[in-house]
């Protein structure tokens, strides 16, 4: 009797298992970017000023719909950049305050979205953005336009936080010393295992970056200073603009961490964290692991 021939199933090749590199941009604002003209007209503006890339990144795709959840002064921070996208040639400017997670699934809501060429997420508190948009259809239409469609997704401060996978959430500025001072959850995930800190060098907050990566070495910590941003394209090629630093920490080649052995409340150790620090002009590629699922 002739042997049976074993079944084997066919294993996909690599590039058919990865998902696809999005086709949007992310601009990641440190906080306090600039707002104010360099001479008295719009067109007289420094080249690198963070907001007027905002208003060429979105171009012609459609409006801007500034998106004041997190704060808590939302037709102030909402205000503020009507007026500044206005001045810069932006024709038309929409706001969606979005206070409950009824409103964020409303047909107004969707529509709005629908319609826009990119979205401004303001500064406030990161955890309500999650709060409000985690698990809605919302969200889920914000990661899909960024995902298949040139939409540029723009955010300062907490909406800079709020983009990454691990976001943190709770922690003074000069903490991350000892164990369990850094509280993170799940971000808006436009950027996986990537973890965002914003005002980076002007409140102390690379020791509670280094925690992050010390809890978990494959993610990069990116450190924004005020006034600084990085445009993100194919989800990993890194642009610095802005007038100040981007800090890099890579937790790739750690050779040694003893956070899993201390007691909460204790310095921790990590050795061997690599850091670049990135001014204007800088381009960098992310050196994360390519994801096998959606």
């Amino acid at each position: 009797m002739p042997a049976s021939k074993k079944k084997t199933t066919p294993v996909p090749a690599p590039q058919e298992s990865l998902c696809p590199h999005p086709l949007g941009t992310l601009i990641s604002i440190g906080g306090h970017e600039r707002k104010d003209f360099s001479q008295g007209e719009a067109g007289d503006m420094a080249d690198d000023m963070i907001l007027r890339r905002v208003v060429k990144e979105v171009g012609d795709k459609g409006y801007i719909l500034v998106l004041p959840i997190a704060s808590e002064e939302p037709d102030e921070a909402a205000q503020d950049y009507v007026k500044v996208f206005t001045d810069l040639g932006c024709p038309r400017v929409e706001v969606l305050d979005i206070r409950t997670r009824e409103e964020v699934d409303s047909e107004n809501s969707l529509r709005l979205l629908n319609e826009a060429g990119g979205v401004m997420f303001t500064g406030g508190d990161q955890l309500r953005l999650t709060v409000l948009l985690g698990g809605t259809a919302f969200q889920r239409r914000l990661k899909e336009r960024y995902t298949h469609e040139p939409f540029v997704i723009a955010g300062t401060s907490a909406g800079a936080a709020a983009m990454s996978t691990p976001m943190i959430y709770q922690g003074r500025n000069n903490a991350g010393m000892l164990k369990d001072e850094i509280h993170i959850t799940t971000g808006l995930e436009f950027l996986h295992n990537v973890a965002i800190d914003t005002h980076f060098v002007a409140r102390g907050r690379i020791v509670r970056m280094a925690q992050i990566i010390a809890t978990n070495p494959s993610c990069i910590g990116l450190g924004l200073e005020e006034d600084t941003a990085v445009v993100v394209t194919k989800g990993r090629e890194l642009e610095v603009i802005g007038s100040g630093l981007v800090v890099v920490l890579d937790g790739m080649s750690v050779t040694q961490t003893n956070i899993h052995e201390v007691e909460p409340g204790k310095p921790f150790s990590i050795r061997d964290l690599h850091m670049h620090l990135l001014s204007g002009g800088e381009r960098y590629t992310l050196p994360i692991m390519e994801q096998l699922h959606a």
